[in-house]
C-alpha cells in the first residue's frame, strides 16, 4: 500500500483544502494521506455548454422542486436514530434498481448535498440511509435519474445501477454537461460534451472473472496510484464497485471501480483488468483536465458510437 492523494474538483477557481481521505480502486488498494494544496482551474477545451459552467452549482431547490402542480410533495418519514451512512464501503441495502441502467439519454443534472439528507425507497416511503456531503473528504454530486412527486431519485455512490429517492431538502443541483461512454466489447471509451461526440480512445477492460461491471454509474472523486504502472497520472474512483466482490484478489475487496491511465499503450484493447478501464495517459490527462465529480460513465456492452446523441428532456 502507498501515500496518495485525493483532490477535490473545483472548477472555475483554484481551490486550497486540507483534509484526511481515503480510497480505493480496483488497480491498487491507496491508504490514507494527508492533502494539502490547490486544485489548477480545468481547461475547457471541447468549450464552454451552453447552460453554464460543467459543475457550476445551478439555482438551489425550493419545495416541490421538480413537481408541477399545486399539490405539495409527498412527506417524508423522520429518519431512526440508527440509520446508516453511505460512505465508500458496500451501500445499505433497501433501494430500488436504476429503472433505466443502459440509456444513452444524458442525465444532465446532478444532485449536491449541503448537508446530511436521507435517501428513501421510493417517494414518501422508507428512509434507508444518510447521503453526507462528503465522502472520503470529496464533495459528493450524485446524477438525478428521474423527478417524481417533488421527489429526485440520484444515482447511489458504492452501489450498482441502484437509486435512492431524496425529498426537497438541504441540498443544490449542478450542471452535467459530459456523458463517457464505455463499449466493454469493442474496448473503446467515447466522450460526449453536450450530446456531442468530443473523442474516442482504446481501453481495456475487466476480463471475464473481473467485468468491468455494466450500467449508470458516476465519477466520485479522483487520486493518485503508487506504481509506474498508473503512468503517474491521477486516477478517477467511479461510484461503481465489483458485481461479484468474491472474485477480486482479497486485497482489492471493498475498492472501487476506477478510470486510470496505463504505462503500455500497446497492452491496451483487452480484457484483462480487475474490472477497471485502463486508457493511454494522453487521454486520461486530458480527460482529468475537463470531468469533475457526478459526470455519468455508462459502460454498454456494444455501442456504435454516432456523432451525436439525443439529448436529456426538458425539466
Amino acid at each position: 500500500m502507498g501515500f496518495v492523494r485525493l483532490n477535490p474538483f473545483a472548477p472555475g477557481r483554484l481551490r486550497r483544502r486540507t483534509a484526511v481521505v481515503a480510497l480505493a480502486v480496483l488497480g491498487g488498494l491507496l491508504a490514507t494521506a494527508l492533502v494539502v494544496g490547490g486544485v489548477p482551474t480545468p481547461r475547457r477545451t471541447a468549450g464552454p455548454p451552453p447552460g453554464g459552467e460543467p459543475g457550476r452549482p445551478t439555482a438551489g431547490p425550493t419545495p416541490g422542486a421538480g413537481f408541477s402542480g399545486d399539490a405539495a410533495p409527498l412527506p417524508a418519514a423522520p429518519p431512526p436514530a440508527d440509520l446508516p451512512v453511505v460512505d465508500y464501503g458496500p451501500a445499505p441495502g433497501g433501494f430500488p434498481a436504476d429503472p433505466d441502467p443502459m440509456s444513452t439519454v444524458r442525465l444532465g443534472e446532478g444532485l449536491r448535498p449541503i448537508r446530511r439528507v436521507v435517501a428513501y425507497d421510493a417517494p414518501g416511503g422508507r428512509p434507508r440511509a444518510w447521503l453526507a456531503p462528503t465522502i472520503s473528504g470529496v464533495e459528493v454530486t450524485m446524477p438525478i435519474v428521474e423527478r417524481r412527486s417533488g421527489w429526485f431519485a440520484v444515482l447511489l455512490p458504492s452501489a450498482n445501477r441502484t437509486i435512492g429517492w431524496v425529498p426537497p431538502g438541504a441540498w443544490t443541483t449542478i450542471t452535467l454537461p459530459d456523458l463517457v461512454i464505455v463499449d466493454r466489447g469493442g474496448r473503446r471509451l467515447h466522450w460526449y460534451r453536450d450530446d456531442r461526440l468530443v473523442a474516442s480512445w482504446p481501453v481495456s477492460v475487466g476480463a471475464r472473472a473481473t467485468p468491468t461491471p455494466l450500467g449508470r454509474t458516476f465519477i466520485l472523486g479522483r487520486s493518485s496510484l503508487p506504481g509506474r504502472v498508473y503512468a503517474d497520472t491521477e486516477v478517477f474512483a467511479l461510484g461503481a464497485v465489483p458485481d461479484e466482490p468474491e472474485s477480486v484478489p482479497t486485497g482489492l475487496r471493498g475498492a472501487h471501480i476506477g478510470l486510470h491511465a496505463w504505462y503500455r499503450d500497446a497492452e491496451l484493447g483487452r480484457t484483462n483488468s480487475n474490472g477497471c478501464v485502463r486508457i493511454t495517459k494522453r487521454a486520461q490527462q486530458r480527460l482529468l483536465a475537463e470531468l469533475g465529480p457526478g459526470t455519468e460513465l455508462l459502460v454498454l456492452d456494444r455501442f456504435t458510437a454516432p456523432a451525436r446523441l439525443p439529448g436529456p428532456p426538458a425539466v
